[in-house]
């Protein structure tokens, strides 16, 4: 992968099979054998994610020294088992190890299979990350065919690089979902273009463009 991959955050080696697998599947290439192991694997991975966020630690039972160990600090109030997890030095496994005053394991029974763990604890560190993504992405697609503006400088939009200005130029896309599949041309410049025709009323320039088709015809 590169810095110019679209939502790269979102296309990850480790999720590969999560995104690709249904699809494969309709194409008949993912047999029934592959199917169920990952419907096991994906049914695995959104029970834990529950758990984890259903299954609070209340500070009262956990012993300060005990929860330094486990994640870096003293509780001072009640936190889900997801909340901890997304501490920066929590892993999955030594969360799992958390014990109450009395010895009594707080966690509950962790997972034993590798890849649920690992899909598990990347989901919930970076969930919030994930979640503005996928957001994001929605956004653009609703956007897809938004008209640019035929008379639209590239060369004001502020923040997008030379190089993606100049390419831009020279393509002249007609749609803004055009516009995110030219080359080098990233979905962070294609947000920019979407601020820049809101400022600058993009709906009207669609129409202005929509009137100008219609004159030309």
């Amino acid at each position: 992968f590169t810095s110019r991959a679209e939502f790269r955050l979102s296309l990850r080696e480790d999720n590969a099979d999560m995104r690709l697998t249904e699809i494969g599947r309709r194409l008949g290439c993912v047999n029934d054998l592959q199917w169920q192991a990952f419907e096991t694997k994906r049914e695995a991975v959104a029970r834990e994610m529950e758990r984890l966020r259903s299954t609070w630690v209340n500070p009262r039972i956990v012993p300060d020294v005990e929860a330094e160990r486990v994640v870096g600090k003293a509780l001072e109030r009640e936190y889900s088992l997801a909340d901890l997890l997304r501490r920066p030095q929590v892993t999955y496994d030594h969360l799992m190890t958390l014990k109450g005053v009395e010895g009594q394991a707080l966690a509950g029974e962790p997972v034993v299979d590798p890849a649920v763990k690992e899909q598990v604890e990347i989901q919930v560190k970076y969930s919030g990350y994930i979640g503005r993504q996928a957001k994001e992405v929605e956004r653009q697609a609703h956007y897809e065919n938004l008209k640019m503006p035929a008379n639209l400088d590239y060369f004001e939009v502020t923040g997008l690089s030379i190089e993606v200005k100049q390419k831009l130029s020279a393509q002249k896309p007609e749609t803004l979902g055009q516009c995110g599949r030219i080359s080098g041309v990233t979905p962070a410049a294609v947000s920019l273009l979407l601020v820049h025709l809101k400022k600058r009323g993009f709906k009207g320039f669609a129409s202005e463009v929509s009137e100008q088709e219609v004159s030309a015809s």
